[in-house]
C-alpha cells in the first residue's frame, strides 16, 4: 500500500477512525533528513499492509503539526486506535521504525 496524504479535512477519517495503526510522517518538500527517509517509508507500507503510512506536510497542514507539537522534522508519530502512543524525531533506519511500530 502506498503512502497517503494526510490533510486536516480527511484526517479524522484517515487516522482517527482507522482500524490500523497509523504511521505519521510529518515532513517538508525543503528538508533533506525528509527527503531520505520517503523511500524508507515507502518501503515499510509496500511491505506491511497491516500499517497505513500518512505523510503531513508541514507547510501545507500547520494545524496539524501543531496540535500534534511538531518542532523539528522529520517528526513520526504512531497512532492506534487514535490515540498518539510513541513520537521520534529525525532520520530511522526502517528496522527502528519496525520497534517503533512494534514488530
Amino acid at each position: 500500500m502506498a503512502t497517503v496524504k494526510i490533510t486536516e479535512s480527511n484526517f479524522d477519517e484517515a487516522v482517527m477512525k482507522s482500524e490500523k495503526t497509523v504511521l505519521l510522517d510529518f515532513y517538508a518538500d525543503w528538508c533533506g533528513p525528509c527527503k531520505m527517509l520517503a523511500p524508507v517509508l515507502e518501503s515499510l507500507s509496500d511491505e506491511n499492509p497491516d500499517i497505513v503510512v500518512g505523510k503531513i506536510n508541514v507547510d501545507d497542514e500547520g494545524g496539524l503539526a501543531q496540535a500534534f507539537g511538531v518542532s523539528a522534522i522529520p517528526t513520526l508519530v504512531v497512532m492506534k486506535d487514535g490515540k498518539a502512543i510513541d513520537k521520534q524525531m529525525g532520520f530511522m533506519p526502517k528496522s527502528e521504525l519496525l520497534k517503533m511500530l512494534g514488530k
